[in-house]
């Protein structure tokens, strides 16, 4: 059965210096994203590409909405396999490359960190990263890889 689910963001540009896009330096690439119901997130372009450091990117956006997915969805898969999770971290790097004006990513690494009240084998540990890959909605929908590079711990 083939559901739709529909979500809307509005994003709004604040860079106008007075001049509009007058010049490639003449405006500032801060914008600001919100969703009905939620808080405004302040964003920018890349420090690289003429934008704010201290906002967030749209390529670190991307890297968090995958670790987020690749989250929820192992968390998932983990109530499936009768594994139970305490705690779970990630440090997610990505890959981009530059190709005159334009570019793409081209690999993603998460790096999560699992903490388990009883010991799960690496095999499981791989199925388990495997099958959220698979169910994960971001990381089926970008045409680059998204590798996983797990750790897990025991609390028990």
């Amino acid at each position: 059965m083939n559901r739709e689910h529909h979500y809307t963001v509005d994003v709004a540009w604040l860079g106008n210096r007075g001049t509009g896009t007058s010049g490639y330096r003449d405006y500032g690439r801060q914008s600001l994203v919100t969703a009905e119901g939620k808080h405004p997130l302040e964003a920018s372009a890349d420090r690289t590409f003429h934008g704010d450091a201290d906002r967030w990117n749209p390529e670190e956006l991307l890297l968090a909405a995958l670790s987020e997915c690749h989250m929820l969805s192992f968390l998932h898969v983990a109530v499936l396999h009768g594994v139970v999770v305490t705690d779970y971290t990630d440090a997610a790097e990505g890959v981009m490359e530059q190709e005159g004006n334009g570019g793409r990513f081209t690999s993603v690494t998460l790096h999560p960190v699992v903490t388990v009240t009883e010991p799960v084998d690496d095999e499981l540990l791989a199925t388990m990263h495997h099958e959220a890959n698979q169910v994960c909605f971001i990381a089926s929908s970008v045409n680059f890889p998204v590798h996983h590079d797990p750790r897990v711990l025991v609390t028990g």
